[in-house]
């Protein structure tokens, strides 16, 4: 197995294989197991030589390994650099629950200052 280590390459690397529908399509028939390269082609309405630009670029990224038996031309995925884009996202997902949270805070006080205001009004 190939080691794919987090780094501004590879994850640039990732992420443009990943800006294509047809490769993140391909990826998800991948994660039912190995699959022919024409069997991977068979839903797009495409030649097999643009289908094997798009396994090259998969390939290249790491995404995909691909094998040889006999006429048999497998294809399985290789998870481990979707995990360096995990990692990376996770700590943006993390901002933006913390701002979430703040945000409810605000509203929290907010709604309690209201309370407060209609309480004294009604006093009057």
């Amino acid at each position: 197995m190939v080691r794919h280590e987090t780094n501004p390459d590879s994850l640039s690397a990732t992420f443009a294989a990943l800006a294509d529908p047809t490769r993140r399509a391909i990826l998800a028939r991948l994660v039912s197991g190995e699959t022919s390269v024409s069997e991977l082609a068979r839903p797009f309405d495409m030649s097999m030589p643009a289908v094997s630009k798009h396994l090259k670029v998969l390939e290249r990224a790491g995404l995909i390994a691909r094998g040889r038996e006999a006429q048999w031309r497998p294809c399985r995925l290789e998870a481990t650099p979707l995990k360096g884009v995990a990692d990376w996202v996770e700590h943006y997902r993390r901002f933006w629950l913390e701002s979430f949270d703040r945000l409810d805070d605000y509203l929290k006080k907010m709604k309690k200052e209201e309370k407060s205001r209609d309480h004294r009004q009604a006093k009057k």
